[in-house]
């Protein structure tokens, strides 16, 4: 190839996918291109997917870029099996990938455990860095159509012309979950994500009249495989026990540091830096945002190992070296939990540490993000509709009311307590007191 000519073709080599190609011949694909540019992108590359995954699985250090990469992908082949049989326009097209493309750049540090720790959304920060002029993302869209940005924050809403491409994004049965699921499971070693992906892309079908995307009849089965995929991977890996124990751990670290800041005895920190600014929830500017990722929290992490306070200094060096808590499933309707909580805490004072810090109470029932498909409610959102040719007047219907399997099929719920490794056998032996 001659110097300085540019290849038309761009390709992004892809765990899941084997090759993203996009032409920079194509305004939208190049569109596509200078979106993945951005600073505020290839931000994404230092955004670990799983958050703390890789302490249980070493497998597990994919990114938010990979990620948002591979749901742009799956989008435009959904798109593409949809213009088959319907008419879908250039603007709505685009809108859809673009919106599949940037759906996670406002995670910040370690994903969803630093949304735990602030109780700020990720979603809520997307929309923001879209819809800041002062964002190289926001500049791109509005060059290409100044409208695009409020198009595709239309989108996330669920408030765009047409719900499809909404739900597409963000629904039971959406691009963004087709690919998590995959890529989890093959970067994590576990097997339980796996599902037939190319028959549920090739049983999709819209719904012009109700405004919204179902399966085939003969998809079904291929939808019941991805829903138990999906119930396994929160069972074996997003609720796994060392993770979750791992990601409170860090709670515990960030709740102590803002104490210790607070209350001005914390030796390293950083004044009024974007990370002290985001653990006491203060406002902060995209642009201060936007310079936080892993690297950084992981930095004052090993600086808090040198704190003279022994709790911080302790909580860092075991979560720097992986010692991590142990923890037991507890189930607090068959026991006295005031009282087993008193009897826990004092186990833990006796050995020396403080209980707010190293008894931790966890519920994997408040993950966010992470919900076991439930047809609790009507909208297209929470639904996943099945065509069932008996129905002659319906056309679709929704999915429980045609399969057992889903029908069966029960939200996984835990509740653990966490605690350091030397009182483990303590506790074990005061669960069996309080259960026999």
């Amino acid at each position: 190839m001659p110097k300085g000519v540019v290849p038309s073709e761009i390709r992004y080599r892809d765990p899941v996918h084997n090759i993203i190609a996009l032409n920079s011949a194509q305004d939208d694909d190049r569109l596509l291109i200078n979106l993945i540019d951005t600073s505020e992108f290839q931000r994404l590359r230092r955004i670990k997917q799983l958050g703390l995954a890789l302490y249980t699985y070493q497998g597990a250090e994919h990114s938010r870029f990979t990620h948002s990469l591979g749901v742009m992908y799956i989008m435009t082949r959904v798109l593409d099996k949809l213009a088959v049989d319907y008419k879908i326009s250039a603007q709505t097209r685009l809108a859809a990938r673009v919106a599949a493309l940037l759906h996670d750049v406002g995670h910040g540090p370690f994903s969803h455990v630093i949304e735990k720790a602030t109780k700020i959304k990720h979603e809520n920060w997307t929309k923001q860095i879209l819809l800041d002029p002062s964002t190289e993302i926001n500049q791109v869209l509005s060059n290409y159509d100044t409208q695009l940005p409020n198009t595709i924050v239309s989108i996330y809403e669920h408030k765009y012309l047409y719900p499809f491409a909404s739900q597409l994004v963000s629904s039971q049965l959406d691009c963004d979950r087709f690919d998590y699921l995959l890529r989890d499971s093959l970067m994590t070693g576990a097997k339980y994500g796996n599902y037939d992906l190319e028959w549920i892309i090739h049983s999709i079908k819209l719904d012009k009249v109700e405004n919204r995307i179902y399966i085939s009849a003969k998809g079904l089965y291929a939808v019941e495989e991805y829903l138990q995929a999906r119930f396994y991977m929160f069972r074996q890996v997003y609720f796994h026990h060392s993770l979750r124990a791992s990601e409170n751990m860090l709670i515990s670290i960030l709740r102590r540091a803002v104490e210790l800041l607070a209350e001005g005895n914390l030796k390293f920190h950083l004044t009024d830096s974007p990370l002290a600014k985001l653990l006491a929830t203060r406002l902060m500017t995209t642009k201060e945002f936007l310079s936080l990722d892993d690297h950084d929290v992981m930095f004052h992490i090993k600086e808090w190992m040198n704190e003279k306070d022994p709790v911080l200094k302790d909580l860092c060096s075991r979560f720097i070296n992986r010692r991590l808590f142990k923890s037991i499933d507890i189930n607090w309707s068959e026991i006295n939990e005031e009282k087993f909580l008193v009897a826990a805490c004092e186990i833990i004072t006796k050995a020396g540490f403080m209980e707010s810090y190293y008894l931790l109470k966890d519920s994997a029932r408040d993950v966010p993000y992470f919900k076991p498909y439930s047809p609790d409610s009507s909208e297209p959102k929470t639904q996943i509709y099945v065509e069932v040719k008996s129905y002659s007047n319906k056309g679709a219907c929704e999915i429980t009311e045609v399969s057992n399997v889903v029908r069966e099929m029960r939200e996984f719920k835990i509740d653990r307590l966490c605690f350091p490794k030397e009182v483990s056998e303590q506790m074990y032996n005061l669960l069996a007191e309080f259960t026999q």
